[in-house]
């Protein structure tokens, strides 16, 4: 038996987009994929969250990504996406797009280098994923959603 085979872990993971960069979470925290709905603003929320929805009866609250990360804000459009995922808490993820849901071999994947990453950002991300194209930051969404930043 080759044992290079057995230590190899295959990880599903649901792809989206921000921008131009492509991330990744664990299909596993992830409920489901939702378009846009109308989104309830709740006052003196942090300055990434855009306020609650009303998913199936029950009140999610909902984060901007973008917003989370720093980035430019941007129109939402028909491509926005909800992703609601689980992290002992429902919780909804607004993205630019939902890319693909894909298997990736835990041996293409490597630690973010140093220099690109801040204490805050580095605890989240888990690594950069190499497929034969592009490069996939994958994200530690359960980390990222404890964040004070």
């Amino acid at each position: 038996m080759n044992t290079a085979s057995v230590n190899k872990e295959v990880l599903q993971l649901v792809s989206f987009n921000l921008g131009q960069e492509e991330y990744a979470v664990d299909i596993l925290k992830v409920q489901e994929i939702n378009r846009l709905v109308d989104i309830t603003s709740m006052p003196n929320s942090p300055f990434y969250m855009e306020g609650v929805i009303n998913l199936r009866g029950k009140v999610i609250p909902v984060i901007n990504l973008r917003k989370k990360f720093g980035l430019e804000n941007r129109e939402m459009d028909s491509h926005s996406r909800i992703i609601v995922v689980d992290v002992g808490e429902t919780i909804g993820l607004i993205v630019d797009s939902v890319s693909e849901v894909l298997r990736l071999s835990s041996d293409t994947v490597e630690p973010a280098p140093e220099m690109i990453t801040s204490e805050c950002s580095s605890e989240y991300i888990k690594g950069v994923g190499k497929l034969e194209d592009r490069l996939l930051i994958l994200l530690d969404i359960e980390k990222l959603l404890n964040s004070k930043n």
